[in-house]
């Protein structure tokens, strides 16, 4: 069996660990095995790391797929990250929740909406 974690320089990986802690707003961890190694090495210190998009375009690309998709737990995990660094205000947050209502469709942007809200509300308590 191939151990991809051991192909890379420790930095690339630190570099990947850092990236997938941003985009997933907490600490990822560092699992065991080729999957999690090539996620956290491909996926996040390469595809995420790029030049040409910044986080927040990628995130607001990531966000519409998956809302599209009807992934709501991941599109989860990206509203809160999003809304917890600061790469959107609670209104952005509002205006994407309008805008991809319109090529989601009304239920997945209700239940979209639903979820912002409640996001909104428990962040302005904190």
């Amino acid at each position: 069996m191939n151990d991809h974690a051991n192909d890379t320089a420790p930095g690339h990986r630190a570099r990947g660990l850092e990236t997938m802690r941003r985009v997933g707003g907490t600490s990822a961890g560092d699992g065991a095995g080729d999957f999690f190694a090539m996620t956290v090495e491909h996926l996040f210190a390469e595809v995420w790391s790029r030049d040409g998009l910044s986080m927040r375009d990628r995130r607001l690309l990531l966000l519409g797929l998956l809302v599209g998709q009807g992934l709501d737990d991941e599109a989860g995990v990206q509203l809160d990250a999003v809304l917890r660094t600061g790469e959107l205000t609670p209104d952005e947050l509002r205006e994407v929740v309008i805008f991809l209502t319109h090529y989601a469709g009304w239920p997945r942007g209700a239940r979209l909406n639903v979820q912002v809200e409640k996001l909104i509300s428990r962040f302005m308590k904190d």
